[in-house]
């Protein structure tokens, strides 16, 4: 028996057992986003701007396989359902190739940034294995919008706290030999860790959602470009969508600079720690919040709102080399409450518009939106450290290995607070427009469902009596046939 409804509110263990997958996700975007730049340019010696391509051409692939594993989840037939197999799959996966990602093996510079770049395509599939079937999760167990949010919240609620406690852990071990600005050894101790984290946070979510089968059955569309077709012609989720990616963009910039940020304009490797919590502490605060705005305002104007928040932190930030620390941690506190909103009511919003999809189209394509949604966030994410690596490029930074630290030109710092700050809230100012777009409110969602419900209703009364029809003559016709 499923224990739930397609109106009804879903039970305690599948709310939260659904957003225990997220303190898998998140770390997984957490650390390789905030790091691995880092570790390339820092520890391996790899020049600023080659690492910056190697992040973002794994990433990218992903653009190219989350729409392959959305499309084969919803043609999946099994035992647990179309979605878990692929769920335990890359919780599987994931966890390995991110501890060898960081292994560090005794290769030369280009030969190490190869490995490290093979590896990172290898976890960033493992990843896409359980992210897209974890995403489309929602969308198929309840038609209750405001059921949505409430999933959501949790999810971002366990996302929000993956985000600090991997922030914080995993730039902790990777110096925990001795430099604080990390060494090999402290990088292969960080992605031991830290891959047991993310099998622990996956596998959790795959147990904990068996026994809540899909209300209904998925379909999915027999090709990419077929996917493509049916997202243009949901135009709120292509619209969100866009808004979305930008902003992805955004949060993969300050993400991949936050590490130089605490180095080379604060001064204080260390720091990041502090930037992480005053980041993510104001987030977990601020979730009731933009979920209690949601439903009084609606979701976009909430996610503007959001936006704005984020936008003005990341411009303060930008000036960051003549505020005091005090001002600095205030920005990151200020954006911290933004990044909450602007992470939980887009993925709300993707529910209503693959919910408004299956209303308008008779077709349960939650497999096919969600590989494009997450293929999209991929993306973002990548772009986001790619030009961070490339601001560093242009304002002269010098890579150097662990063992060999060399000095930074004074343009370097300038580089990374334009990284950090002024290029995040320039993607944010750009993504407002995008967001204007989205016109599906709750009102016409519902309106879609009652629509929906009628047409069903009436289809099975129009069936029904032609069945009534259909027997009547036969019975005539044999009662003829007996005279």
């Amino acid at each position: 028996m499923s224990d739930l409804g397609t109106h009804g509110p879903l039970s305690a263990r599948v709310r939260i057992g659904y957003g225990l997958g997220s303190f898998g996700t998140g770390t997984f975007a957490t650390v390789p986003g905030l790091l691995l730049l880092y570790y390339l340019t820092d520890v391996l010696g790899v020049a600023a701007g080659v690492a910056g391509a190697l992040v973002f051409l794994p990433k990218a692939w992903d653009v190219l396989i989350n729409p392959c594993v959305g499309s084969l989840s919803d043609r999946t037939v099994h035992r647990w359902g179309p979605r878990r197999p692929w769920m335990l799959l890359g919780a599987v996966a994931m966890p390995v190739s991110f501890a060898a990602m960081f292994a560090g093996p005794p290769l030369e510079r280009g030969w190490a940034a190869a490995y490290v770049a093979v590896l990172f395509l290898l976890t960033a599939t493992g990843f896409a294995c359980f992210q897209v079937p974890y995403v489309a999760l929602p969308a198929e167990l309840t038609t209750d919008h405001d059921e949505r949010a409430r999933i959501m919240s949790w999810r971002v609620a366990f996302l929000g706290g993956a985000i600090l406690l991997a922030g914080a852990l995993a730039p902790v071990l990777a110096g925990a030999s001795g430099d604080e600005r990390g060494t090999l050894g402290g990088y292969r101790l960080m992605g031991a860790v830290i891959g047991v984290l993310l099998c622990a946070g996956t596998l959790a979510a795959f147990f904990a959602t068996s026994g809540a089968p899909s209300v209904l059955r998925a379909v999915s569309e027999p090709s990419l470009a077929a996917q493509l077709r049916a997202a243009r012609g949901n135009r709120p989720f292509a619209w969100l969508l866009g808004f979305y990616v930008v902003q992805a963009a955004a949060a993969g910039l300050m993400l991949a600079g936050a590490q130089y940020f605490a180095t080379y304009v604060l001064d204080r490797p260390k720091a990041i720690t502090a930037l992480f919590a005053c980041l993510i502490v104001p987030s977990l605060a601020a979730m009731p919040l933009w979920l209690a705005l949601g439903r009084r305002l609606g979701k976009r104007a909430a996610a503007f709102a959001a936006s704005l928040c984020f936008l003005v932190a990341a411009a303060g930030t930008s000036t960051a080399r003549g505020l005091p620390a005090w001002a600095v941690y205030a920005f990151m506190a200020l954006a911290g409450v933004g990044y909450a909103g602007m992470q939980m009511l887009p993925l709300a919003m993707l529910g209503d518009a693959v919910a408004a999809d299956a209303f308008l189209s008779g077709r349960r394509r939650a497999g096919v939106f969600t590989g494009l949604w997450t293929a999209g966030e991929t993306l973002g994410l990548a772009v986001g450290p790619g030009l961070f690596g490339l601001a560093l490029s242009i304002s002269g930074f010098v890579s150097s290995d662990a063992d060999h630290r060399v000095a930074q030109p004074d343009s370097a710092p300038g580089g990374v607070v334009v990284g950090f700050g002024a290029l995040p809230a320039a993607l944010v100012a750009l993504s407002l427009p995008l967001l204007a777009r989205y016109d599906l409110t709750e009102d016409r969602l519902d309106e879609l469902r009652a629509a929906s419900e009628a047409a069903a209703e009436a289809w099975t009364e129009t069936a029904a009596g032609t069945s009534a029809e259909i027997a009547s003559e036969a019975e005539t016709a044999a009662g003829r046939d007996r005279g």
